[in-house]
């Protein structure tokens, strides 16, 4: 039997596609990223960038390449060449289509336009503030900027594109909701993009009370993700449901 996402009430909540459909193709490449915006339920597909040796832009979760196609490449070491002359794996682990490559930050953009996706762009690594401008530059440039949502775990990362876009929507990943991460998101105006586990309803009711919009991340179970729509999140980031 064919494999296919797994359908909830989703509500008013919007849904992310976390690597693009990552639970049916493999995650982070263009086929990916082609089988979310092929699904209308999908507002925003997520992805990560990392930046080459050769100051390129490539959407990759990890910082090596080993993971997803069993040769050993430091993203930040290689060119983008050399990390596109891999063949990726597919989802069931075999090796044999020749089509899955990295793709490029433009590859991503290109298709989330085409498709009227928003972006919903990890900055993956520290980059330095430079690095932060030039992947917006290339993102207006191709006419995309006002449907990308940043991401970060690096709270300086966020910093920088504050500086250089005030009013950019931002999300601050985190697996915490305490004093410190509500003082860092209340100065620089950034939403919430949480780990369901811990995440309770306390908590959700007081990210609210503070005004955030929130993205859960990464939940798969339709059960949960039914939850988090009766609660009122704003958005789900998912590898499987729609």
């Amino acid at each position: 039997m064919a494999k296919t996402t797994i359908k909830i009430d989703s509500k008013n909540m919007k849904m992310v596609a976390h690597q693009g459909l990552f639970g049916l193709e493999r995650g982070n490449s263009n086929q990916a990223f082609t089988a979310a915006c092929n699904r209308e339920k999908y507002f925003g597909i997520e992805t990560d960038v990392h930046r080459t040796a050769d100051g390129k832009y490539v959407c990759i979760h990890d910082s090596n390449t080993k993971g997803v196609s069993g040769v050993d490449m430091d993203v930040e070491a290689s060119t983008l060449e050399q990390l596109q002359s891999i063949q990726l794996m597919d989802v069931d682990g075999t090796n044999d289509r020749a089509d899955i490559r990295i793709p490029t930050l433009q590859d991503y953009i290109k298709l989330c336009h085409r498709y009227g996706k928003v972006s919903v762009l990890e900055l993956k690594t520290p980059f330095e503030a430079e690095h932060v401008r030039e992947i917006a530059d290339i993102i207006r440039d191709m006419g995309h900027l006002d449907m990308t949502i940043f991401i970060s775990f690096h709270r300086q990362d966020l910093v920088y594109l504050r500086e250089y876009l005030p009013d950019q929507p931002a999300q601050f990943l985190t697996g915490a909701w305490n004093d410190d991460v509500k003082a860092f998101v209340k100065e620089y105006g950034l939403d919430i993009d949480i780990c369901y586990p811990p995440l309770t309803k306390e908590m959700f009711d007081d990210i609210k009370a503070a005004g955030k919009k929130i993205n859960i991340w990464t939940v798969d179970d339709k059960d949960l993700g039914e939850k988090y729509a009766g609660w009122g999140a704003d958005y789900l980031t998912t590898n499987i449901l729609e």
